[in-house]
C-alpha cells in the first residue's frame, strides 16, 4: 500500500472549486466532485436529531438510487433550522447541477458547512454552476478541497494506493473540519472517492467499520453539529474484480481505514486554536464500546483538556473523567500512563483491567484562542 499525502482523485473522477459569494471574504466557497461513471454511494451522517436541509436531500436520493455521479458542497452557509424552504433550496441546488450535467437528480448528493440558521443564497450558486462544471478536471480537486473549508487552517487530503487481485485501486479523500468535533459523527465533511470495482453493500459494511475506528474516535470540543457527513462514491473504473467479500475486502477495507484515520488526525490536529495532539489509548476493557466511552469520557473533559494544555500532571483529571464515564470501575483496579507534557504530541494510556478490549480517541487540548474564534464566529 502507497500512501500519499495529497489528494489524487482516482480514475473517472474530477472535481472544481469556486466563489460564488457565500463567504463575505470571496474565498473559494463552492465545490462539486463528479465521477464520469455511475458509482455506488455509501454515507454515514451524524446522529444530531436536529440534521440540515441537505443531510435530508441526499437521505432521500441516497433511498432512490443505486448509482450517483455527483457531490455538491457549498461552505459559509449550513442551510440548517430553515425549514421547508431550506430543503426547496437544496433541492433548487440540487437541481441545478443535475441539469448542467445531464444527470437525473437522485444521482446527485449534497452537503452545506456553515452558519446555522441563514437562508441559504441560492441564486449565487446557481449563477456560477455552469462555471464550475466547465471547469472540471482532475487537478480541480485542489480548488475543490479548499472550497469545502470553513475554520479550518490548512486541507485535509490523502491518497492511499492498493494492489486488489491484478489491479492498482486507488482511494482518495478530502476533509473539512477544526471545531464542533464530537461524535457521532464528528463535526466535520469527508469526501472519499475509489475507482474499486465493489457491491454497494460491502462499500457500506467497509464505510461503517472505517468510520467507527476513525471519525467516530475523535473530539475537539465535544460538540456535535448538525451537517456531519461522510460520503463515499466507486466507480470501478480500476477493473478489477467485484470486491464482496473476502481478502479483497480486507485489502479494501484497511486501505480505507487509512483513508478515514488519516483525515481524523488531521481534522484533530487542526482543533481550533489547538496547540496538543493527544491520542489516548484504553487497554484492558471488557468490549470496545466501553474501551471507547471511557476514552472519550477523558477526551471530552474541559479540566483534563485545560490541564493538557497548561502541561499540569494534574492526573487525577484522567480518573475523575473515567468514574464520570459509568464504567464500573474500581479503584485499584485503575492505572495510568502519560508522556512528557511539553511535547506537541503527548500520549495517554489507560489501564482498566476488566478485560482485553481497547480502543484510541484522539483529541486536541483546550485554549483561550479557541475561545475567542468561537466566540467570533458568526
Amino acid at each position: 500500500m502507497k500512501v500519499f499525502k495529497i489528494a489524487a482523485l482516482p480514475k473517472g473522477f474530477k472535481a472544481n472549486g469556486i466563489a460564488c459569494g457565500l463567504k463575505k471574504s470571496g474565498k473559494l466557497d463552492l465545490a462539486l466532485f463528479y465521477s464520469e461513471i455511475p458509482a455506488k454511494g455509501a454515507c454515514k451522517f451524524t446522529t444530531n436529531k436536529i440534521q440540515a436541509a441537505p443531510l435530508k436531500i441526499s437521505k432521500k436520493h441516497l433511498g432512490l438510487s443505486r448509482q450517483f455521479q455527483a457531490i455538491i458542497v457549498n461552505s459559509g452557509n449550513a442551510n440548517c433550522f430553515t425549514g421547508p424552504a431550506g430543503l426547496r433550496d437544496a433541492d433548487e441546488t440540487v437541481k441545478a447541477v443535475s441539469r448542467a450535467l445531464g444527470l437525473k437528480k437522485e444521482s446527485v448528493l449534497i452537503n452545506s458547512t456553515g452558519v446555522i440558521g441563514k437562508r441559504l443564497k441560492v441564486a449565487k450558486i446557481k449563477k456560477v454552476i455552469p462555471g464550475l462544471v466547465a471547469g472540471l478536471s482532475k487537478g480541480g480537486i485542489n480548488k475543490a478541497k479548499k472550497a469545502i473549508m470553513t475554520t479550518d487552517l490548512f486541507a485535509k487530503e490523502i491518497t492511499v494506493k492498493a494492489n486488489m487481485g491484478n489491479r492498482v485501486v486507488t482511494i482518495s479523500g478530502v476533509a473539512k473540519g477544526a471545531g464542533m468535533i464530537a461524535p457521532n459523527m464528528a463535526t466535520m465533511l469527508a469526501f472519499i472517492f475509489t475507482d474499486a470495482n465493489i457491491s454497494g453493500g460491502a462499500l457500506k459494511k467497509a464505510l461503517d467499520s472505517c468510520v467507527d475506528n476513525s471519525f467516530n474516535c475523535i473530539t475537539v470540543d465535544g460538540c456535535m453539529s448538525t451537517n456531519d457527513s461522510v460520503m463515499a462514491l466507486a466507480n470501478g473504473a480500476a477493473g478489477n474484480r467485484l470486491i464482496d467479500k473476502g481478502n479483497d475486502f480486507n485489502a479494501f477495507t484497511k486501505a480505507l481505514g487509512f483513508v478515514c484515520l488519516g483525515l481524523a488526525k488531521m481534522i484533530v490536529r487542526d482543533g481550533e486554536g489547538a496547540s496538543k495532539f493527544i491520542k489516548i489509548k484504553v487497554r484492558g476493557a471488557k468490549n470496545f464500546k466501553e474501551a471507547r466511552i471511557a476514552a472519550l469520557s477523558i477526551a471530552n473533559s474541559n479540566l483534563f483538556k485545560t490541564a493538557m494544555f497548561g502541561e499540569n500532571p494534574n492526573f487525577g483529571r484522567i480518573a475523575a473523567a473515567v468514574g464520570a464515564s459509568g464504567i464500573d470501575i474500581r479503584e485499584e483496579d485503575f492505572g495510568t500512563k502519560v508522556s512528557p507534557l511539553d511535547k506537541k504530541d503527548i500520549n495517554v494510556e489507560v489501564f482498566l483491567n476488566r478485560g482485553k478490549a481497547g480502543a484510541t480517541v484522539y483529541t486536541s487540548d483546550l485554549t483561550p484562542e479557541y475561545i475567542k474564534i468561537n466566540a467570533q464566529y458568526n
